[in-house]
């Protein structure tokens, strides 16, 4: 498996590694840094930033990473076919069992893994998730796609890359790279889970808790 782009990181968004975005405290002065209309584009660049790149996209999946880029996934399997008038296979990848923090963390309930019907093996798979952050959860998400199947390769597409990486790990395609400060905290909100698109960018009240 080709995972020389798409190593090991993530939905790393905020300070902690839970999987998903860090909730931002009512108390943050936390900012808009993309809204609906921005995510729209983006996702429509990278659509078409895939194609180029994956000749057409005719073995292309995308497998989401839970909860958030689950639903980016999708958005991006429309545009896609949009493009290429294809149907484009797309599921979700659960990476919870595959975290190095497993027995730091309080237990949490398993999200569902949807691999699409005709498999991984000798595809492109695309992970898709919301934020990037230390590249852990990508490397879990490896490793839980290495037990799945055998791609022929493994890209990365993600809607934010906020930096601070303590893994080799690199986007393929990035929505928006924003640089961030350790003491800042990045929330992305989707229709489909928070009930509006936008992307914030606030600052942690409390002490540092670790990186994604």
């Amino acid at each position: 498996m080709d995972t020389s782009s798409a190593r090991s990181s993530s939905a790393d968004s905020g300070r902690t590694d839970s999987g998903h975005a860090d909730p931002i405290s009512a108390n943050s002065d936390a900012r808009p840094v993309l809204e609906a209309p921005d995510i729209a584009r983006v996702l429509t660049r990278i659509a078409h930033e895939i194609v180029e790149r994956a000749k057409g996209a005719e073995d292309v999946v995308l497998l989401g990473i839970p909860t958030r880029g689950v639903f980016l996934a999708r958005r991006l399997a429309a545009k896609l076919e949009e493009i290429t008038g294809r149907t484009i296979p797309v599921g979700s990848l659960d990476i919870t069992m595959y975290r190095d923090d497993l027995r730091m963390r309080p237990a949490r309930a398993l999200a569902r893994t949807d691999i699409p019907a005709d498999g991984v093996d000798g595809r492109l798979v695309v992970l898709v998730d919301d934020v990037l952050f230390s590249g852990r959860t990508i490397r879990a998400a490896l490793d839980a796609l290495g037990d799945i199947g055998r791609p022929r390769a493994v890209q990365l597409a993600v809607l934010v890359d906020r930096g601070h990486r303590e893994l080799p790990i690199r986007a393929d395609y990035v929505g928006k790279n924003l640089p961030t400060s350790l003491r800042e905290t990045v929330k992305v909100q989707l229709a489909e889970e928070d009930g509006r698109d936008t992307v914030l960018l606030g600052t942690e009240r409390t002490a540092p808790a670790g990186g994604r």
